[in-house]
């Protein structure tokens, strides 16, 4: 069974009898519909609408875990304990370094499973602390054939909007619960279908440039590439500019390299057939 290690991973748990509330009323994840044994993806936004902080959030015995880089889990304690007030919630860290993640027919051994993935068709589960000694690459190269992103590898923190990273598509963003932090800006952005980047896939016709190369067709910068793997590679880019490229024909390429954008498959998103009015 295919399995990684993945040491820049940590954790945050929350206990205490508002713990649920404390969490619903401050993250993009409907914490309410969570089922046991279930990893969803989140973030806790600006007022603005922008992910401040990504993470994954399950349940656990008597509490919640979050699961999220390691470089921003002081920074996410940080702001989870000034938002909790009055609130009767317990932030403590870890204690275990690094998440175990397993995959493929027999990917039981992990004690979550995580939701994103299973929406790409891919079942993975995630565990606490080293429990494999698999290659943290083989893991990205999945997560980049799947077409999920992670902050520090795909997007700058405060850089991008729920939407720009699939958050809509894979039961991380919410629409019907309550009030949430930078909730009013995206569910704007929701109804009025105003949404104009999205994460891609990006095949190269050879191994793809450095992370930071911009992807240009004709000449003009439609985004720029994150994660990448050999050929393949991430990207959020504008929907509108890529589907005014491909309607002219115009070919796309990062660096000296020509490549192909694809939306996810099981996102059910498609590039507009015509680009709408560029933003200034």
């Amino acid at each position: 069974m295919p399995a990684a290690f993945l040491p820049s991973r940590s954790l945050i748990r929350l206990t205490g009898k508002d713990a649920q509330d404390f969490l619903q009323g401050l993250i993009t994840t409907d914490i309410d519909s969570l089922p046991e044994g279930e990893a969803r993806p989140g973030a806790l936004l600006t007022p603005q609408g922008k992910i401040l902080f990504d993470f994954l959030v399950w349940r656990e015995r008597d509490g919640f875990v979050m699961e999220t880089e390691t470089a921003q889990r002081e920074a996410l304690m940080r702001r989870l304990t000034m938002y909790k007030l009055r609130a009767a919630v317990d932030i403590t860290a870890g204690p275990e370094d690094g998440i175990t993640v397993f995959w493929g027919d027999d990917s039981g051994k992990g004690s979550v499973k995580d939701a994103a993935f299973a929406k790409a068709g891919i079942a993975l589960t995630r565990a606490p602390g080293n429990l494999d000694d698999g290659s943290e690459e083989a893991y990205h190269a999945l997560r980049i054939e799947a077409g999920i992103s992670i902050s520090g590898h795909d997007y700058a923190l405060q850089d991008a909007f729920p939407h720009d990273v699939l958050l809509d598509q894979t039961s991380g963003l919410s629409f019907r619960k309550g009030c949430y932090v930078g909730q009013e800006v995206v569910s704007r952005m929701q109804h009025r279908g105003t949404t104009r980047r999205r994460v891609v896939i990006v095949s190269g016709d050879a191994a793809l440039p450095a992370s930071g190369t911009e992807i240009v067709a004709g000449g003009k910068p439609v985004g720029t590439l994150g994660s990448v793997s050999g050929n393949k590679g991430l990207a959020i880019v504008r929907i509108d500019r890529v589907g005014d490229a491909l309607a002219r024909g115009v070919a796309l390429s990062a660096g000296d390299v020509a490549v192909s954008l694809a939306l996810p498959a099981w996102s059910g998103l498609s590039f507009p057939a015509e680009a709408e009015e560029a933003e200034t």
